[in-house]
């Protein structure tokens, strides 16, 4: 239980270090967890100077981190109530007073929050800027977790046609080939009207099984640096290609296939404010437990499921592992995409990760628009 309190806390004091303009990575954060079992927690000058050697990156915000680290960590009355020593994480936000204003000219960045999100896009019918070459390079390799607010429009075009491209590979019809392939007759003939023999031959591709798209991702506490490109991501999907049956899940599963079909990324935002479950903890083997109960037609041989999830659980992985293992047997293709694989030291070690590995077909990183790229190469079943 100590080791989950100190993750816990670390992952609300970088929330609260993002709200006030530090950027502060979900790699950081794994970093900041690991470095705590080598600090000493009672020494709180020792655990000050330390999280700030792993989240802070510029000496120039010193000063936010110094007043955002008195505003969360205080002294423990008593140790066996939470956190040893002098540290303990303040109640949730429901259960005390608001958190001290931190206040810095970094203030002025947009957060992740949700009800923000939509805040300065534009409309989907207004043009997007297209990127020169280079910068689109650099943007498709670009850290989800880095990105800046002025970016975020020609993210979403990107996305959208990276979307596009997926879609394409998966409902791609038959079409002419000049080799190889099927025979098609009816061309064939066609082409040999006037012939006695049949001495031309046209060819078509094998066509393409109807594949659906079973899409289930993470919006806790653990991925708030992720969801907003994610959700870009699945909202492109979702209207570009026809067959796809979107959820979210924290603590709880929730359908938001119909909040996702709006042409305005803006609208789909303003949805999605109906989903109360965000940014909790996280509880995977239950939300796939609720979906195999609630919707088992869904799943069938012909359908691909994605899990998007940095697999951080906090239900038990048993739980997990067998819910998996049902959606594994029914589903043409099981593909787990897990943003912190992006990074060269992650290694799955977690719980629900370890329980989760043996039970699908494809790991693979979704930390970057490379990354989501990348994915067309395994939509195969």
């Amino acid at each position: 239980m100590r080791g989950r309190a100190l993750t816990t806390a670390v992952l609300r004091f970088a929330a609260l270090l993002r709200r006030h303009g530090l950027p502060v990575s979900l790699g950081q954060v794994m970093d900041a967890a690991r470095a705590l079992d080598h600090l000493d927690l009672g020494d709180r000058n020792d655990v000050y100077l330390g999280l700030r050697t792993v989240l802070v990156g510029r000496p120039e915000d010193y000063p936010t981190y110094d007043r955002a680290f008195i505003a969360f960590w205080r002294v423990a009355p008593e140790p066996e109530r939470g956190l040893p020593g002098l540290l303990e994480a303040p109640a949730p936000a429901s259960d005390r007073e608001p958190e001290p204003a931190v206040s810095s000219d970094t203030q002025k960045r947009d957060t992740l929050a949700l009800e923000t999100w939509g805040e300065e896009e534009a409309e989907a019918a207004e043009p997007l800027s297209v990127p020169g070459v280079s910068d689109r390079e650099a943007l498709m390799a670009q850290d989800f977790s880095t990105f800046t607010p002025d970016q975020l429009d020609e993210v979403l075009r990107l996305t959208i046609q990276i979307a596009r491209r997926l879609a394409r590979r998966l409902t791609r019809r038959r079409r002419p080939m000049r080799r190889r392939g099927r025979v098609d007759l009816r061309r064939t003939l066609r082409a040999n009207l006037s012939r006695a023999d049949l001495i031309e031959l046209r060819y078509r591709e094998r066509r393409r099984r109807k594949v659906r798209l079973v899409l289930l991702c993470d919006v806790s506490g653990s991925m708030d640096l992720y969801t907003r490109f994610l959700l870009q991501f699945l909202f492109a999907l979702q209207n570009v290609f026809g067959k796809v049956e979107t959820f979210t899940f924290s603590t709880r599963l929730t359908r938001v296939t119909d909040f996702l079909r709006a042409r305005s990324y803006r609208v789909v935002l303003q949805r999605l404010t109906e989903v109360r479950d965000w940014s909790g903890g996280t509880r995977i083997g239950e939300s796939l437990a609720r979906f195999n109960r609630d919707w088992p037609s869904l799943v069938d041989r012909r359908t691909i499921v994605i899990v998007l999830s940095d697999g951080w659980d906090t239900g038990e992985p048993e739980v997990l592992a067998e819910e998996l293992m049902r959606i594994k047997r029914k589903a043409g293709r099981v593909i787990w995409l897990n943003p912190l694989l992006g990074n060269p030291s992650y290694e799955p070690l977690t719980r629900g990760m370890a329980a989760a590995l043996p039970l699908v077909d494809v790991f693979a990183a979704a930390h970057n628009l490379y990354a989501l790229r990348q994915l067309a190469s395994k939509l195969t079943i």
